[in-house]
């Protein structure tokens, strides 16, 4: 009978096993989920588990990272989530016999949690309870909570666990390669947070190949914690789908040496690694055991691993808010939506804006693919826009066309290029605009990108991770205040500014009795409103976007005094505009003009006809 787990740690450095993943594939047994194969094909999971036992790994990890029924339910195998980790069990079990521990892995769900995404956390939390249950009944030894991007997911799955079971919990954390953070306070303070939430190991694994690996363990390291260390075997490239590693078995074992010196208890292989890597930590480790006490107490004081640094901090003027945000709620704003022409040639978009700056207007909104239409990058184009004319921009930016990845690298290149204004939106489906055949992406909503932005405002990413130097973003939001489920759009609302929108943009409205039904069930948001108007130019243009423009809503009445106005259209259109103005413009922050057909000196005139004065900037 092996000693308690607990006890172990104490005895010294234990050798986990390495990729199973990596493995399979080697064996010619690609098929995913991983864990279909504790099914299909047992004798060859087995086999890995045995060759890593007789390598010398000391714990087992079941085949099982991505059991929990979410992560299933991808591969419509989630009814037979509890048969896959029971036998994931029973396989590692017969292999590991009395020679090795068995730890019931765990991994994320491969969904992103709310409030950054759609999943609830309950429900994640429940997913990984079940999980957890079966495991335990199955009769492992340990939890080994492993590859978890996000620390809040990682919460969830340790909380789970705790309501689970008193068996030891090892929880470990990815974390990117960025040697700014892996040679930074951040990895420490993961470490802090799991060990006040219960976890009897702490430390990270995959993502990063040893080097870096090195670096995160040196940070975390504090007397009396037990750490853990899985290095991927480097970083791999694709060959025909397929992932390779380059890390050679005497570099990953070099490795495990320093990584022993700097206060590792449980060390191992994730991806890439092999039994081969395994036993050559194995014999690392027990020339480790063989040097006197005193050289083998952790040296924290080593010279880490070459990381890449940040570059030096840049001027603190880079990061000030815009003019815009500094201008909010103590002046009258107006902002003016331009015409995004088709191509190359936005002559008409600058000259546009040169021509309202001129006139005093504060910011000039530049749409992102409105409609899943192409157009330029609105943030090239806004880039562009303040470069030539001086005015600045409200930028739109949609999370259809890119992932959570690309949407805040965006983000930061936004801030680089001085853009501070920022509206953003989920974006109409590609279904509906000039390439029906593209994808649309919607890693994430409108209220997850605003999340981002926030997060980035206190200058970390969404998984928590420091980007460094913050960002200054004034961070806008859109409202349809007629939507057809008026509580479902509040609902959604409320969800942004509770995710940091400061600002909130509507869409068109022509009447008192819209704005202010949207003024009472907006008031205890305490977000001022950019009042949305878009003059009209007849009865044919009325009609269409009544009728073929999603969220735009013209009143009745209106459209029957087009019908009538004849040659009159366009002044009519000016005078609705401007008598609406005139009662809303004590009710609102600003407004949102949207001259139609790149008619933009209608602007002064509505503008002067309504009492707004601007400050021109010539």
């Amino acid at each position: 009978m092996r000693t308690d787990f607990r006890k172990r740690l104490l005895e010294g450095p234990i050798l986990c096993d390495g990729a199973m993943g990596t493995m399979l594939d080697l064996y010619e047994y690609p098929e995913l989920p991983r864990e279909i194969h504790n099914l299909r094909n047992p004798d060859i999971v087995e086999r890995i588990h045995r060759e890593y036992v007789e390598a010398g790994a000391e714990i087992l990890q079941t085949n099982t990272s991505s059991g929990n029924r979410l992560r299933l339910a991808q591969y419509h195998l989630d009814d037979r989530a509890e048969e896959i980790n029971r036998h994931a069990v029973e396989i590692a079990r017969r292999a590991a016999a009395d020679r090795a521990y068995v730890a019931g892995s765990v991994g994320p769900t491969g969904k992103l949690l709310e409030p950054i995404g759609k999943m609830r956390q309950l429900e994640a939390r429940d997913a990984f309870r079940r999980q957890i249950e079966v495991l335990v009944r199955a009769g492992v030894d340990l939890i080994m909570l492993e590859t978890f991007a996000s620390l809040h997911e990682l919460d969830e799955a340790l909380d789970a666990a705790k309501e689970v079971t008193d068996l030891p919990i090892v929880a470990q954390k990815t974390f990117p390669e960025d040697g700014a953070i892996l040679s930074g306070t951040f990895p420490v303070e993961v470490a802090e947070h799991l060990l006040a939430k219960g976890a009897d190991v702490v430390g990270a694994n995959c993502t990063v190949g040893p080097q870096r690996m090195f670096s995160i363990i040196r940070s975390m390291h504090k007397e009396g914690v037990f750490l853990s260390a899985q290095p991927a075997a480097g970083i791999p490239t694709l060959l025909n789908g397929r992932a390779l590693y380059h890390a050679s078995p005497e570099y990953l074992g070099q490795y495990a040496r320093e990584l022993l010196q700097a206060g590792v208890t449980l060390i191992g292989g994730c991806c890439g690694s092999t039994p081969a890597h395994i036993r050559e930590m194995k014999r690392i480790m027990e020339e480790f055991r063989a040097l006197p006490e005193a050289e083998r107490a952790p040296r924290i004081t080593m010279k880490p691993a070459t990381v890449v640094e940040e570059p030096a901090e840049v001027s603190a003027g880079r990061t000030e808010r815009s003019r815009f945000a500094s201008r909010l709620g103590k002046r009258f704003l107006v902002s003016v939506e331009l015409d995004v022409p088709r191509g190359l040639d936005m002559s008409s978009i600058i000259d546009g804006a040169r021509y309202l700056h001129r006139s005093g207007v504060d910011a000039i909104n530049i749409t992102d693919g409105a409609r899943a239409r192409l157009r330029m990058s609105s943030l090239a184009l806004s880039a562009l826009v303040q470069r030539e004319t001086g005015i600045e921009t409200m930028t739109h930016l949609a999370t259809r066309d890119r992932n959570m990845i690309g949407l805040q690298a965006e983000l930061l290149g936004a801030h680089a290029l001085g853009l501070r204004n920022m509206l953003f939106i989920t974006g109409d489906p590609t279904n509906v605009g000039d390439f029906p055949q593209a994808t649309s992406v919607f890693d994430i909503d409108s209220s997850g990108l605003i999340r981002a932005a926030t997060s980035m405002n206190g200058g970390y990413d969404l998984m928590g991770n420091p980007i460094g130097q913050p960002t200054a973003f004034l961070i806008a939001c859109a409202v349809n205040a007629r939507a057809r489920d008026f509580d479902l759009e509040m609902g959604r609302l409320e969800k942004k500014v509770e995710a940091g929108a400061e600002l909130v943009y509507t869409q068109p409205i022509y009447e008192m009795e819209t704005l202010e039904h949207l003024l009472k069930h907006t008031e205890r948001l305490k977000v001022p409103l950019m009042l949305g108007v878009l003059p009209l130019r007849g009865a044919k243009h009325a009609e269409f976007l009544h009728n073929e423009i999603p969220g735009m809503t013209i009143p009745d009445g209106i459209r029957n005094d087009f019908r009538g106005a004849g040659k009159k259209a366009q002044e009519l259109g000016i005078d609705i505009a401007v008598k609406f103005l005139s009662e809303a413009r004590p009710h609102v922050a600003g407004v949102y003009l949207m001259p139609p057909f790149k008619k933009y000196e209608i602007v002064p005139e509505i503008l002067s006809r309504a009492g707004i004065s601007t400050q021109t900037s010539f």
